[in-house]
Parts: C-alpha cells; sequence; structure tokens
C-alpha cells in the first residue's frame, strides 16, 4: 500500500484529495502547514508528498528546503515531493524543479491526473532506490559495500561518537575448502546475520571476502566491546555447526579490532588504519577476541609464565590433516625441518604430485586434488602448492618405503577420477647412518 502525505492549507483540497487516494487503496496522511509536515516527517517515511506552494507562514518552496536539511542531517533519502499549484507561471514551475520536486499537479484536481502522476512517481522513485541499492548494496549479506560504507562511516567519525570496528572471520578458507563455496556464501550470510543480531545499533559494510567494517553508535566502553565479541562469536559457532553439523571442526571465530571515536580520532583513512592495526594484533595473538587501538603493548612488558605463551601458541581444534603453507612460510618451515631430520639422523621423503588437467575446469581440478591431499595425508606433513597444477610435499619420519604414502594417495585419488590422473615423483630422505 503506497503512503501519501499531503500539505495544503485548504481543507476542501485536502478532503477531495485523501478521497480519490484512500478510495485507490492509498493510506493517506493529511497537514495544513509546512511546520506540521517537517514534525510529521522527524518520524515517519511516506512513499511522495503532495506539497502546497502557497500556503501562509512558510511556503512549499521554504518547507522543501528545510526538508531536504532535515533529511541529510539524518542521513536519509529525498523523498519524492509533488507541487500543488493553481498558478500557470512558467518560472514557478521552473524553480520547483530547480529544487529537485518530481513534478506539478494543477487545481481543482483531476482524479485521473492525480492517480497517474502519484503512480509515475512513486515508480521512478523505486526504479532510483533500486539502481542506488544496487551501486551500494553487497548482495550476500545486505550490507553496505566497500565503496559505500567508507563514504557513509568516514561522515559518522566526523560528527557521531561510538566505535569503529573492523572485523575478521577466522579460519573461514577453510570453510570453502572443506564444504565448497556454496556453503562458504552461507556462513557469510549467517555471520553477517550475528554482527546485526550483537550490535543492532550500527552501520555495516563487508569491505572484503570475510572481512567488515562497523560503526558502532554509543560504544564508548571497552566492557561492552568484550560482550559484543564475545556474544558475536557464540552466535557464529552455534550458526555454524547448525550449518555444517555439530561434527564441525573448523576454528571458525571473529577477531575485532576497535578504535574509539572521537577519541582517538576523526579522520576515517587515519581511524581504518588504527583498526587494521588492532585487528592485525587479535590475529597475531590468538584469534577470535578483540583489541582497541593503543590499550595493548606488540611485547608486554611484565613478565609472563610458559603456560600463557603456550596458550598463544598452541593450536586450536585444527582439523586432522597436513599443514598446508604459502611458497614463503613452506621454505622457512622446510628448512627447520630438514636441519632437524639430518640432526636426528632421521628419514623423509620429499613428493612433487602433479594433476593432469586440461581446458576451463583446470584450475578447479587442481584445487579440488590439493583438498584431497591435504586430507589424505597426516598432521606433521606439510606441503604447498608449488605450480600451477603441482603440489609439493615434505613427508618426515616416513620410514624406509616413503613412496608408500604417495602410492596411497595416487591411486585413492585416481580411482575416483580417472579423467584427471595424479602421477609423482619422489626422493627418499635418509639421513641415518647404514647398518653392516
Amino acid at each position: 500500500m503506497k503512503w501519501i502525505a499531503i500539505v495544503d492549507d485548504d481543507m476542501l483540497n485536502l478532503n477531495m484529495a485523501g478521497q480519490i487516494l484512500t478510495q485507490n487503496r492509498m493510506r493517506v496522511s493529511a497537514m495544513k502547514s509546512g511546520t506540521s509536515l517537517l514534525r510529521f516527517m522527524q518520524v515517519n517515511r511516506p512513499d511522495l508528498i503532495l506539497l502546497d506552494i502557497v500556503m501562509p507562514g512558510m511556503d512549499g518552496f521554504e518547507t522543501l528546503q528545510q526538508l531536504r536539511e532535515l533529511e541529510e542531517a539524518r542521513g536519509l533519502g529525498k523523498t519524492p515531493v509533488i507541487f500543488l499549484t493553481a498558478d500557470q507561471d512558467a518560472a514557478t514551475e521552473s524553480r520547483g524543479f530547480e529544487m529537485g520536486v518530481v513534478d506539478y499537479i494543477r487545481k481543482p484536481f483531476v482524479p485521473e491526473i492525480l492517480l497517474k502522476r502519484i503512480a509515475n512517481a512513486v515508480e521512478q522513485q523505486a526504479q532510483i532506490n533500486k539502481f542506488e541499492t544496487d551501486a551500494t548494496v553487497d548482495k550476500l549479506t545486505g550490507f553496505l559495500n566497500k565503496a559505500a560504507s567508507a563514504e557513509k562511516i568516514a561522515v559518522l567519525c566526523n560528527e557521531k561518537r561510538g566505535a569503529l570496528m573492523m572485523i575478521d572471520l577466522d579460519a573461514f578458507k577453510l570453510v570453502n575448502d572443506l564444504y565448497g563455496h556454496e556453503m562458504g556464501d552461507r556462513v557469510l550470510t549467517a555471520f553477517a546475520e550475528c554482527i546485526r543480531a550483537a550490535l543492532p545499533d550500527g552501520v555495516y559494510g563487508r569491505i572484503g571476502g570475510d572481512e567488515f567494517l562497523v560503526f558502532a553508535h554509543g560504544l564508548t566502553r571497552e566492557d561492552d566491546a568484550a560482550d559484543f565479541t564475545a556474544a558475536l562469536n557464540r552466535s557464529l559457532l552455534a550458526r555454524a555447526k547448525a550449518l555444517m553439523g555439530e561434527e564441525m571442526e573448523i576454528p571458525l571465530g571473529a577477531s575485532v579490532g576497535i578504535v574509539m571515536v572521537p577519541e582517538q580520532g576523526t579522520d576515517y583513512p587515519e581511524l581504518f588504519k588504527m583498526a587494521d592495526k588492532a585487528l592485525y594484533h587479535v590475529k597475531q595473538n590468538g584469534k577470535h577476541g578483540y583489541a582497541i587501538y593503543g590499550s595493548y603493548d606488540d611485547v608486554p612488558e611484565h613478565a609472563v609464565g610458559i603456560a600463557s605463551v603456550s596458550r598463544l601458541l598452541e593450536e586450536r581444534h585444527i582439523p586432522d590433516c597436513a599443514l598446508m603453507l604459502d611458497r614463503e612460510s613452506f621454505m622457512y618451515v622446510y628448512r627447520f625441518v630438514m636441519r632437524h631430520l639430518m640432526r636426528n639422523r632421521d628419514t623423509g621423503c620429499k613428493v612433487l604430485f602433479t594433476v593432469s588437467a586440461e581446458g576451463t575446469q583446470e584450475a578447479e581440478i587442481a584445487e579440488e586434488f590439493g583438498i584431497f591431499l591435504q586430507h589424505a595425508l597426516r598432521k606433521s606433513d606439510l606441503m604447498m602448492k608449488a605450480g600451477k597444477k603441482q603440489y609439493f610435499v615434505l613427508l618426515p619420519e616416513v620410514g624406509q618405503n616413503g613412496t608408500a604414502a604417495a602410492e596411497r594417495v595416487t591411486e585413492a585419488w585416481n580411482g575416483q577420477h580417472p579423467g584427471n590422473p595424479v602421477t609423482f615423483e619422489s626422493e627418499l630422505l635418509q639421513f641415518a647412518e647404514p647398518k653392516d
């Protein structure tokens, strides 16, 4: 049902227009002055305003100007306005269009024309709203996209008190790897809903795949930040298990970097950097928590116990599978493990797997094999992507038959994917002294 606000100091016009509209199943709110309209618009959002130009005290032009100032101050979109007039003056019409009215309706009203022009104006506004939504809203989560959230939150940082929060979804990549991208989208949608539920009064943006930006109105205390983060992690875990099953072992959680506004500044680019640094601190110190910028030291000045350091470093419900590392990280771990094997005169095995895949599905098949390989190996094994269709694996402590694991993996994959077989080459690492 369309909601139309009518403003006219003539009761006859109000009654006539109101009767026409209500008979055509429209909701009508009638007012006799511009002042009344401005009070009404403080708390209401009709679909369209019919505004008389000639009124005592405040005419239609002044009312429209103050209405636009009110909407801008509150961060609202412009409500479409049609001027009502008995004037035939072209200069008056031109002035109205310059101020942004969508149309004119002559008095006395012709019902067919009144209804048609209202329908056209409402439809035109609906199209504008759709275009604006498509340009500013992330379709998956309903949050503002990166550009729109930066624009809106930058204004809030200059005008409001609260907290700018950067929120990252921990271990999200494992959802896509283990359950597929469709499940990944469902988890992101659920995570967005968890953010809204834990913080109803906020402005929300999605600035990356699993990274979000929130301006929290009125969040000024660390206790509030702690409560929000705890509630977000609880609800996320519950939703994730509802989606993927109670046996889900992915260490999903939320890390939150926070900067207080205006206490720590009002310049959005600087505040964004601060929130990003606070988020990085959380990610480097255990995840699933929060940090307020400037309230921590990267290295604590006070002494810590071995239990505290151990808790920081220990794995958190990591699935029983090989450790997949990027090339740079793998290089350092590889060198360390090789030194360990040599020093302890132990055995190991290097394996290079190559996937046979061509065409448009090449990358997808190679990625699928990587996930398969990771879960076919042990938690103590290391692997990295060595090429477009290749994975390099380091198997420590494999005994004399170092190729057995590679043969087992290859046989299992080829049995399931005969059209995209895998081959491997291996090198046994044997640092033990040979026996006589």
